[in-house]
């Protein structure tokens, strides 16, 4: 093998601190000394409040902002599609100078990259799939997801939604995170219960469920973190909030670079998708620090919360049955899940065993470098956002 430093570029699709980008961190993070690491970030949209390439720089990362073709919704229209091509054209000349061992497409939305990494004859390709492919997502992106060597998913839900042909060469690896530390035990505390919810204001989102659902609680609070998104349909929080009865015991904070002190101060994290949540990055954050997790019942969300046990479920949507959940948990019950939960952090979602599961297949993938141990020390604190598998996971 070469003693010339191999190079690994990450494509990815936005410069915000959600679920996909934090995990891009935890992989930057992954990575052995000795491999150059550069990311190509998007320019056609606006930073966010708190954007990813600036934590990446903080890590000494090289980070450039391009004309990338990056599969957005908005851009499925011919002018769209045409200002795509040209993106792509741009994208196999700049991969030609850059000359990288492996191009990484961090997501589904920057499967473009595939074949234009093709085209510029990089040795490596590999895919990540965050997201749970609808019909149209099958016909548009299965044909380019066939450029990559290797896929990897993020969980059942996700390998499910993919074309027949590709889940051959996909493997799981679940996402983990990084352990804060001891959190105020549960058993501590007194009164009602505090909730706390933490995504975009998407509209599948559940927002709307979950304050239909508060109608109906009294004895507890809920504090909400997250933002409307930068495109696609958002729900109004704000106002939905303000029809509830009390909405004194609903606190709005907004979009936060980090939701460690918001967690320190809940009982219980939800997740209240309307939609399969191809993961659900927070749910592993709240295990983390004890906290259980009440949640809808789809998606990678079932590989994660074993009902009763860590978390409770309700049926995606059914607002009176979240309403009867949080008229039912009580604190004695809340402790004994917190403690699940923690163990359930332990043993599946560290961020060290996702460095090495993660790690192991992107090497064996690409052959970067001779097998060894990741080798970067995870940081601290990184902002970051028991079921069955049925498919070949990483262990």
């Amino acid at each position: 093998m070469s003693t010339q430093r191999r190079r690994l570029l990450f494509i990815h699709s936005s410069d915000e601190l959600y679920g996909a980008d934090r995990v891009l961190l935890d992989q930057i993070l992954a990575i052995p000394a000795g491999v150059d690491v550069e990311v190509w970030l998007p320019d056609d949209l606006e930073h966010g409040s708190f954007p990813l390439c600036h934590r990446l720089e903080q890590l000494g990362v090289t980070v450039r902002h391009l004309p990338l073709p990056i599969m957005r919704r908005a851009y499925q229209t011919p002018t769209g599609f045409l200002g795509l091509g040209g993106r792509s054209v741009s994208l196999v000349r700049r991969l030609r100078a850059h000359q990288p061992d492996v191009v990484y497409c961090t997501t589904s939305a920057t499967f473009l990259a595939a074949p234009a990494a093709q085209l510029a004859q990089v040795p490596h390709v590999i895919g990540h799939v965050h997201e749970i492919w609808s019909g149209t997502d099958r016909r548009i992106l299965g044909p380019l997801a066939r450029g990559c060597d290797q896929l990897l998913a993020i969980s059942n839900a996700v390998v499910d939604s993919l074309p027949d042909a590709l889940r051959s060469r996909t493997a799981i690896v679940p996402n983990g995170t990084s352990d804060p530390g001891r959190s105020q035990p549960l058993d501590e505390r007194s009164g009602g219960l505090t909730y706390l919810v933490a995504s975009r204001w998407n509209a599948w989102k559940g927002h709307g469920t979950l304050l239909e659902a508060w109608r109906h609680v009294s004895d507890a609070r809920l504090i909400v973190l997250g933002a409307a998104p930068p495109s696609g349909v958002a729900t109004d929080v704000r106002a939905l909030a303000a029809q509830v009865d009390h909405p004194d015991t609903i606190e709005i904070v907004g979009e936060v670079e980090d939701i460690s002190p918001y967690l320190e101060r809940a009982d219980v994290m939800i997740v209240p998708s309307e939609q399969p949540e191809p993961f659900g990055l927070v749910a592993i954050e709240a295990f983390a620090r004890s906290r259980p997790v009440l949640a809808s019942a789809a998606g990678g969300l079932l590989d994660i919360v074993t009902a009763e046990h860590d978390g409770w479920f309700f049926p995606p949507g059914d607002a009176a049955a979240l309403a009867d959940l949080l008229k039912r948990i009580d604190r004695a019950e809340v402790t004994r899940a917190s403690a699940a939960a923690r163990s359930t952090f332990e043993t599946r979602f560290t961020s060290e065993r996702y460095a090495t599961n993660w790690w192991n297949l992107v090497n064996d993938a690409s052959h970067l470098v001779a097998p060894q141990p990741a080798s970067r020390a995870f940081a601290r604190n990184i902002p970051t956002p028991v079921g069955a598998q049925r498919h070949a996971t990483a262990s």
